[in-house]
Order: C-alpha cells, then sequence, then structure tokens
C-alpha cells in the first residue's frame, strides 16, 4: 500500500489533470454509491464508500469541523483520509490525505461543470464565501475559462475577503471586495458559492440573462445557497442524483414544497460529459449542484495513484 501525502498529491496534480481525471471517469458507468453521517453539536464525520466498476472502488472518511478555521492556529473544516482499492482484486493500493483531494475534487467537480455549462466569454465570477475552498474554486474555473479576468468576492467577514482578494491581486488577478450582494450577483456571470449558509443567499431575481451559478456549499438537508427563482429560472443540473436529490438542501427543500421535482433536474455530469445535455443558448441562465461524492475522489485518487507509480 502507498501512503500519498498532499505534497505527492500536488507533485502530480494541475486543475487540468483533475478535471480531465474527472472527465474519464464519467464516460464509464455511474458509480455504485454509500454514504454514512454523524453529527454531534454541529461537527459531523461523514463516510463515503464508491465503486466505479473498471476503474477503482474506495472509502473516504471525513470530519467537518465549522469552528476550526477560526481557532488560533487555524485548521481545516475538513480532514480525512481516502482508501482507495484496486477493482479487480480488491486490495488496498494507496491511502491518501484527505483535505488535499478534497480540495481537488471538490473544485475539479464544480469546474467540469463550468466547461460544458458556462458561455465561452464569461468575464466576472463572483464567489460568494472566503473560506478554505474560495481559491481552490476561483483557480480550477478560471482554468476552463481564462476569458474570466475579474473576481468578486463576497464574505460575510469581509477581513476574510480583503485577504483572499489582496492574495489574488498578488497573483496578478483582478479582484475587489463586495459588500453589496444583490448589485454583485447582478454583475457577475459566472457564480460560485462555497458557504456553510442555511438561508438563501442568492436571489435568481437578480441574476442576468447567460449567467451560470456553481453551488458548492449547501451539502446537508438544512442547508442553502439560493432561493427559489434561482432553480426556477435557470436549468438545473447537478452532478450526480445519487447525491444530491434526497440528501441536500438546495433540492429537498424547493422539492418538497412544489417548487420543482425530480423532472426539473435537467442531467447530472454523465449527461454532460457525454454531450446529452448541455448549455442551448447564450442567453439562458443555468444551475449546477455540486453535490460531490466518493465516485469523484476516486476518479482523481485512482488519476493520482497511477500518475505516481508511473514516474
Amino acid at each position: 500500500m502507498r501512503i500519498v501525502t498532499g505534497d505527492d498529491i500536488r507533485s502530480v496534480c494541475s486543475w487540468p489533470f483533475a478535471v480531465e481525471a474527472l472527465r474519464a471517469g464519467h464516460l464509464l458507468a455511474p458509480a455504485t454509491l454509500k454514504d454514512s453521517l454523524l453529527e454531534d453539536a454541529g461537527r459531523k464525520m461523514l463516510v463515503r464508500s464508491a465503486w466505479i466498476a473498471g476503474l477503482a472502488s474506495g472509502v473516504k472518511a471525513v470530519t467537518i469541523y465549522p469552528d476550526n478555521p477560526s481557532q488560533v492556529p487555524p485548521r481545516p473544516s475538513v480532514q480525512g483520509q481516502v482508501l482507495l482499492f484496486d477493482e479487480a482484486h480488491g486490495h488496498v493500493v494507496a491511502m491518501l490525505e484527505g483535505v488535499d483531494l478534497t480540495a481537488w475534487k471538490t473544485a475539479g467537480d464544480s469546474a467540469l461543470g463550468s466547461s460544458c455549462l458556462s458561455r465561452l466569454d464569461v468575464r466576472t465570477m463572483l464567489m460568494l464565501g472566503a473560506g478554505s475552498m474560495a481559491r481552490p474554486l476561483i483557480d480550477a474555473h478560471r482554468t476552463v475559462r481564462p476569458t474570466l479576468d475579474r473576481v468578486l468576492v463576497w464574505n460575510r467577514n469581509e477581513g476574510r475577503a480583503a485577504a483572499l482578494v489582496r492574495a489574488l491581486e498578488t497573483d496578478g488577478i483582478a479582484a475587489e471586495v463586495v459588500s453589496d450582494l444583490d448589485r454583485a450577483v447582478a454583475r457577475a456571470e459566472l457564480i460560485c458559492s462555497a458557504t456553510m449558509s442555511t438561508e438563501p443567499l442568492i436571489r435568481g431575481d437578480m441574476l442576468k440573462p447567460g449567467t451560470h451559478v456553481d453551488l458548492v456549499g449547501a451539502y446537508t438537508p438544512a442547508m442553502r445557497e439560493a432561493d427559489d427563482a434561482v432553480l426556477t429560472r435557470g436549468r438545473l443540473f447537478v452532478d450526480s442524483r445519487a447525491t444530491t436529490i434526497g440528501h441536500i438542501g438546495e433540492v429537498i427543500i424547493p422539492m418538497a414544497s412544489g417548487v420543482i421535482g425530480e423532472a426539473d433536474i435537467e442531467g447530472d455530469m454523465h449527461d454532460l460529459v457525454q454531450a446529452r445535455a448541455g448549455r442551448r443558448s447564450s442567453d439562458e441562465i443555468t444551475v449546477f449542484k455540486n453535490g460531490g461524492g466518493a465516485h469523484l475522489d476516486v476518479m482523481i485518487a485512482h488519476a493520482v495513484y497511477l500518475a505516481l507509480e508511473g514516474r
């Protein structure tokens, strides 16, 4: 069994590498998935398993401690490991650092969705949230849409938003902190949200035609980042029906109230990658729910393992 550290992952990963690993994985048959979530006073432990026939199987076990980033010194809010199994014979081939893999998987998932759904000429991106996933998401989106030349950053704590903007500007990326969220939504052509909000932040009435909305943060049944109008004005896609329908508030809540039904989800990542669904015009609004899932971790982990073994 190979122990794969965060440094090992970073030595072979890039955003094109991650996006292409996910794209290739979605050319295969859908994975078999199983999830388990334990909670205690706002803290969570999530165990996700996936079996992708012809590729690999794996288990991801992580803890989610929302208060960790505010500690001194700060700690990651998500911590854990991924076990990668040989699909043919069932033995463990690698244990991979889960925090680093999660960032590549999560942002790569959103970027792949954007490559299928956002307009080719998007210029302004709005990033809601300035936590640990904000910079990976910005970098991943800019990789698949290099026309993006300005990033707006909104965060409840403007100090963290300002720190992210300074880091972006240091790297030559035009960026600014925004405080009026509605106005920022109306300016953006690509909106990415990675928060832990339980109340909708993005108002669909403010979206301009042609906008692509990437919803990342709402991962429990009680969480939600977009209001009903976002879902009804836009064409709705998910990365996986198995990890979104019945699992996350972004889908559960509007389904329970009758705002949308399962038929309103026009496609998943398999449909998008295999060109069975996608953007149809330059002025339509598209919405992509990034629900995650161990199958995505397995796809990235398998690609990383092969790259390290091939050195």
